[in-house]
Parts: structure tokens; sequence; C-alpha cells
């Protein structure tokens, strides 16, 4: 018995770029019955080859032959080529419809193709793409941007990948794209970051998988809450300045570098609790402290001045 046809079952597309993201949205569009028929890439790339082999496409011998009867073209190359291969593909491109993959780019980046009277936008899921992903993952939201037909067909996109979607704007895309860094590379920079130090101390390597765990249930919590700023916990968000104190000091001696992410951290920190309402007079005292412009400027030894009382 034949199954179902899928969503995308009448359409066809051809992929200028075989990488993580490229790979991983042909392999879920052809899962949702869309047919790809060409795949461009680097010449001679075994990547591009292994491609178009398990997806039944061909290898396009050039990146004009990519687009050949396709309905839509997806480029999916590094942000840096994005125009260069829109205004290769214009030279043979005269309609359709051309969506690149870029978060911080809006769909102004295929003005060639726009030019030559293309259709264009944007489709980019926010998410990281460690590796290929041959299925996509419920939930993922896709920023679109471009064309009323491009933006039709980015919401036909993923409806049929399970996602959600929005615009987002030209103006939007550069701090939207940070913002997308700080919540997946900034995360785990930061964990990263947290392994380092304990192993720069020779902590147990159980205490460093244990870092991890903590990641994982904060973040769990956070997402459990519409608010996540109202789950940070630490010294920082209770105001407390003698446990930001010794961070900072022991950090000017064990990780001098590492300083300015600190006290950056806990300023982000009391902004977000601030948000929330009033801070308490330890939260206040600590972020008067933090706000000194000559903080970083002090002897490492000593990044904050104590408040402990001395002793008689």
């Amino acid at each position: 018995m034949n199954s179902a046809p899928g969503p995308l079952a009448d359409l066809t597309f051809a992929l200028v770029g075989p990488g993580r993201v490229g790979s991983s949205l042909a392999h879920w569009a052809v899962g949702a019955g869309a047919r790809c028929l060409s795949v461009a890439g680097t010449p001679g790339s075994p990547r591009a080859a292994d491609l178009a082999e398990r997806l039944g496409a061909r290898i396009a011998s050039s990146l004009e032959l990519a687009a050949a009867e396709a309905r839509w073209i997806w480029i999916a190359t590094p942000d840096g080529r994005i125009h260069e291969v829109a205004r290769r593909l214009a030279s043979r491109q005269r309609q359709g419809l051309a969506l690149h993959v870029s978060g911080a780019l809006g769909a102004s980046a295929l003005a060639p193709l726009a030019a030559a009277g293309c259709r264009v936008g944007s489709f980019h899921p926010l998410r990281a793409f460690a590796a290929v992903e041959e299925s996509p993952a419920p939930g993922t939201f896709y920023a679109l941007d471009g064309d009323p037909e491009a933006r039709a067909l980015g919401r036909r996109l993923a409806q049929a990948f399970g996602g959600e979607c929005g615009v987002v704007g030209e103006e939007q895309r550069t701090l939207y794209h940070w913002a997308a860094t700080l919540a997946a590379g900034g995360v785990v920079t930061l964990l990263a970051t947290a392994r380092a130090v304990g192993r720069e101390l020779g902590l147990p390597e159980a205490a460093l998988r244990g870092y991890g765990e903590l990641s994982r249930g904060a973040l769990a919590a956070a997402l459990a809450v519409a608010e996540p700023r109202d789950t940070i916990t630490g010294p920082a968000a209770r105001g407390d300045l003698d446990t930001i104190e010794g961070h900072l000091a022991a950090l000017a001696a064990r990780a001098p570098a590492l300083v300015p992410l600190a006290v950056e951290l806990a300023r982000a920190t009391l902004a977000l609790r601030a948000e929330s309402g009033p801070l308490d007079p330890a939260q206040r005292r600590l972020a008067e402290r933090l706000a000194r412009e000559d903080l970083l400027d002090r002897p490492k030894e000593r990044v904050l001045t104590s408040t402990r009382p001395k002793p008689a």
C-alpha cells in the first residue's frame, strides 16, 4: 500500500551549499515529499556527491545549473558568499523563487536575483546544527523575510517541518542573529569555560560532568516558565557582594582574562533582576559597585574593595 503523499509533494528544489544546515533542510524537505533536483557545492566535493546520491538528485556542474527546473532554490552557503552566489545565478535565472538560510542577512542579500525577476526571501531555522540532522525538530522557529511569495513558501515549509515561523525584518536581523548566537554558542561557551576552570583547578571528572548537569537543570527550569529571568539563581542575583568579591579576586589570581566576563555576567544578572521589580538593598549595593568605571583597572589581586569588617 502506498503511503499518503507528504505536504510538499508538489514541490521541487535545488540546493546550493550542502553543509550541515543545507543538508539538514534538504533531508527535511525530501522527507516531507519534496523532490531535490540538484545539489551544487564546491567542485569535486564528496559531501555534495554523497548528499545528491542519498536524495536521488544530480550534482550540478556549476551554480548556474543548480536551479534548472526547480520550484525554488535554497542557498545555504556561508553568509559572505550569498550575494556572489545570487549574482552568478542571476545570469541564468529569470523567474522562480530563491531562499537563503542566513539568520544575519535579510532578503536584500539576494538582490541580483530579485533584479533578474525572481521572488526572493530568507528562511532561517533558529537551531544549532552540530551535525546533519535528517529529521526536523518539532517546535523550531523559522525566521522569514522577503517577497510575499517567499514568505508564503517559508510558512508552508515551517508547517511541514512541525515548526513555528514569523517575519524577522531586515532591520532586526543583526541583533536577532546575535541573540541566537548567545542562546546557542554563548550557552555552550559558558559551560565550556566552567569546565575549563574546573580542569585547571584539578577537579575530578565527576565534578566537570556535574557542571553539565547543573547547566541542564537550570536551562530546563528557565524553559518551563514564561520569564526565564525569574529562575536566575546565584550570588549576583542575591546581591552577595562578599561572594562576588571572592570570585573576582580568585579569578584575578588564576585566570585574569575571565574577570571582565564575570563582571559583565553579574551586571547583566542584576539588570534582569531589576526588570522584575526594585532591587533590594544588597542587590543595589552590588550593582553600584559593579557600575564603577574603574572596576577593571584595579590591581588584579583586589578587583573589588572588601566590605568585610576588619578584625578588632
